[in-house]
């Protein structure tokens, strides 16, 4: 589904502008991680309204994303795999309410894994240079140390996910 909107719409960038510098196979690729990210904020967020998580959901979202940048992770091989799995996986998380020791223990998991495998399989995935990694691991450390502080339930375990999913990288990099 990703796949043929993301062609569609790069077939039609490249007919209105044919002297685009991009190919169509550039612009597919961009749009498909546009409209992945895209769809899983929207049905999220959407889902989360029903449920009356929103808040948490949001939470989830954001902390998410921003420890995935500086970690990196594992990969799902399909657009609507990643949509439907990521969505999931958010929805369930946001309705996860943990006490103080659990959040902690969360942190103090999720750091050790960060500390010991972050970044990980990102090498296709960005144009950072590979000197520039021990900046992400710091990066990665410091969000979730953030959290030992803040005490977030949500926080806790969108970092726990995301830390999980460095192991499954970690096999996959093998």
């Amino acid at each position: 589904m990703i796949d043929r909107i993301s062609e569609r719409i790069a077939y039609n960038i490249k007919k209105v502008v044919p002297d685009h510098p991009a190919s169509q196979a550039v612009l597919k690729y961009a749009l498909e991680v546009v409209l992945n990210i895209v769809f899983i904020i929207v049905i999220t967020l959407a889902i989360s309204l029903l449920t009356g998580n929103f808040s948490e959901a949001s939470t989830i979202l954001v902390s998410f994303a921003l420890l995935r940048q500086s970690s990196g992770g594992v990969h799902l091989k399909s657009g609507v795999a990643c949509v439907i799995f990521t969505t999931t996986l958010f929805t369930a998380l946001s309705f996860i309410n943990l006490n103080l020791l659990v959040v902690q223990v969360m942190n103090a998991i999720s750091f050790l894994i960060i500390l010991w495998l972050a970044p990980i399989g990102i090498e296709k995935q960005t144009r950072i240079p590979k000197r520039h990694y021990p900046k992400l691991k710091i990066i990665g450390l410091v969000l979730v140390a953030t959290n030992v502080i803040i005490c977030s339930s949500a926080i806790a375990v969108s970092y726990f996910a995301q830390s999980l999913s460095l192991l499954i990288a970690r096999k996959e990099v093998k």
